[in-house]
């Protein structure tokens, strides 16, 4: 209950008219009941309306009814006022049949009454609101944008509701498009459902609308693509909700309205986290993440956050990015206790230090070199950093009893054609070997996936830059697919398949079908309002060194096996070389001589699929982009 004090004038008024709309209500019940004798029972008249004003108005003041707003009146203002009545009216009752046999009368007085202060107090309330509505509508008819909503469920319904009550928006909602056959002609938070998506292009003309507003948050890329190919040709502004997973409190606002991006384009169904396992191995431990700046590490701690860890180690190198994450931290989940640490994980000394003073039992290790081009042009810092850091951090764990560890690779560890793959391939194999050694409850494993949209140094934030600059956006072949997932996405599947206690083994997570680079870069470039040959060049420059044409998530002698997730697949499991043991340290003696040649020989003893000839040769593929971009079939992986 809240308390009314100190109020606005606007305060007391609420509060006045509550209260004398509440006492009049007395004498009507009596007439009612006495059809009409209203005086037949003169001092219970006057008992139960004196004595009743006191009582209603210390109750409005005690559940705070005169801070409540009235033009934003919802179902849970209205339970406060029945709850109210509902106190009076009980308290009435009682003292009408205690009082009985001195004050005689009817004693349904007060049934009656609640009933008329139900219908009289809520509809006050209801009053307003509609009032500030009609206004709101009139103003944003006038002088707002007229909005076409597609999708009329639940998230649309709330989105045209917050339309109508904030008109300060200047949006005003026509109606709505759904494909649902059972919706059609029905009317949804007070507009009408005009038609399927198909007639998107022709109600778009008949209402002179000025945005379409796609209020699916469980819509699939391919749906968002139509509307928005749809609304460009009608020659309209388009805009969305966030995904699901970003609609995190379940409601929705005109605040989260957004411009369309790339990765609406490319969402595949919502992610269905098993929650309870996650809890089971990060609830109350002390959860170590390396690479904690970086765009996965960063995401994997904000996840982490939701699961009560008792403890978060934020680990990095670069003092800026861990500097972020934990302002985050401290700004979003403040009670979650932190550490930011600086520390490189080629360093063992300084690591062994962090395991011995805070003891992790869970650790996530994102940290690696992830630029295809310079580890090539830079092998020996593949080996050092990760292999020797994954090696390290492997170790320790198993020195220091860590219960779980959980080794983000990448599908270029599969068939590798350059040094990166190569030494995330061997990274795979070190977990893979510790982990033999563990007897205890320790689970090491390894989870593999492809690109992360907008991750830091990926190709959408080149190709956004680029476009901002005016072009030209360079891609590297016409042909050139990758596999793509989000940010939120990747890291949920990690902590998912973190759950799995089958150390050792190498966890491929689904990425959908493959999308081809130049598709990427013509989307991004409609997206942004240009035309794709026209407005921005597409330029062909050539594979960098490495490069091959599409990745492959998985091994042709591993092979897959079903998880308890449905996203999330297991390799089945390979065994390391005999040699494993001294060609990983041929193959760090190569770094510490800094000799690229001695580390791609040591990388092909370690990995019988490196094959750094089956690189797309440099240069292929220079040419340009005009029209429609058409640039030929995509390879079968």
């Amino acid at each position: 209950m809240l308390s009314p004090f100190p109020l606005t004038s606007r305060g007391w008024l609420k509060y006045a008219l509550d209260v004398a709309a509440w006492t009049a209500l007395t004498p009507i019940a009596f007439a009612l009941r006495l059809e009409g004798d209203v005086l037949r029972y003169p001092e219970l008249l006057l008992a139960l309306t004196v004595g009743g004003a006191v009582l209603k108005a210390v109750v409005v003041a005690a559940f705070g009814l005169p801070r409540r707003a009235w033009r934003w009146t919802g179902l849970p203002d209205l339970m406060t006022v029945v709850t109210a009545i509902a106190v009076v009216t009980v308290v009435l009752f009682i003292a009408v049949i205690v009082t009985y046999g001195i004050l005689p009368g009817p004693r349904s007085v007060p049934l009656i009454e609640a009933a008329l202060a139900v219908g009289t107090l809520g509809g006050l309330r209801l009053a307003v609101r509609l009032w500030h509505e009609a206004q709101g509508r009139r103003r944003a008819g006038e002088d707002g944008r007229r909005v076409l909503v597609v999708g009329a469920g639940n998230a649309g319904a709330m989105v045209v509701r917050e339309m109508l009550r904030h008109p300060e928006g200047r949006m005003a909602p026509v109606g709505f498009l759904d494909d649902d056959a059972a919706k059609q002609k029905q009317r949804v938070a007070g507009r009408p459902v005009l038609g399927k998506l198909g007639d998107l292009d022709g109600l778009v003309r008949l209402h002179d609308v000025d945005e379409v507003v796609i209020a699916i948050p469980s819509a699939s890329g391919d749906t968002v693509r139509r509307v928005v190919t749809a609304a460009r040709e009608a020659g309209v502004r388009s805009r969305t909700l966030p995904p699901l997973y970003d609609l995190v409190s379940g409601r929705v606002e005109i605040s989260q309205i957004r411009e369309v991006d790339l990765e609406d384009l490319l969402r595949r169904d919502a992610v269905r986290l098993d929650p309870e396992p996650i809890r089971d191995y990060i609830q109350g431990q002390c959860v170590l993440v390396t690479g904690a700046g970086g765009s996965i590490g960063s995401e994997i701690v904000r996840q982490i956050a939701a699961f009560e860890p008792a403890r978060v180690l934020l680990l990095g190198r670069g003092e800026n990015s861990v500097f972020r994450i934990d302002r985050e931290m401290a700004r979003r989940w403040p009670s979650v206790p932190r550490d930011a640490i600086i520390c490189d994980v080629r360093d063992r000394d300084s690591l062994e230090a962090v395991f011995a003073r805070f003891r992790p039992t869970v650790v996530f290790h994102a940290a690696a070199h992830k630029h295809v081009p310079l580890m090539e042009a830079n092998p020996a810092q593949s080996v050092l950093n990760n292999v020797g850091g994954t090696k390290n951090l492997a170790e320790l764990a198993l020195a220091f009893g860590v219960r779980r560890l959980v080794n983000v690779s990448t599908d270029k560890a599969v068939n590798p054609t350059n040094v990166m793959g190569a030494s995330k391939r061997v990274a795979e194999m070190v977990v893979s070997d510790v982990a033999q050694a563990c007897d205890g409850p320790c689970a090491m494993v390894s989870v593999r996936f492809g690109n992360v949209l907008g991750s830091r140094g990926s190709v959408v934030p080149l190709f956004r830059d680029q476009i901002r600059r005016g072009g030209p956006v360079t891609v590297t072949h016409p042909d050139m697919v990758r596999y793509f997932m989000t940010i939120p996405e990747a890291a949920q599947l990690v902590l998912q398949a973190g759950a799995f206690a089958d150390g050792g083994r190498v966890y491929v997570l689904d990425m959908g079908g493959p999308v081809r680079i130049v598709d990427l870069a013509r989307d991004l470039i409609l997206l942004s309002g240009l035309e794709p040959g026209k407005d921005i060049e597409i330029q062909f420059t050539g594979a960098r060194p490495g490069e091959k044409l599409f990745e492959e998530l998985l091994l042709a002698e591993e092979g897959t096996e079903p998880s308890h997730h449905e996203k999330i697949f297991v390799a089945r499991k390979g065994t390391p070389p005999s040699h494993f043991a001294s060609s990983l340290a041929d193959l760090f003696s190569a770094a510490d001589a800094n000799d690229g040649d001695r580390i791609r020989d040591a990388y092909r003893r370690l990995v019988s699929t490196y094959r750094p000839d089956a690189a797309v040769p440099a240069g292929v593929g220079r040419e340009d982009v005009t029209g429609d971009g058409s640039v030929g079939a995509v390879p079968v992986a």
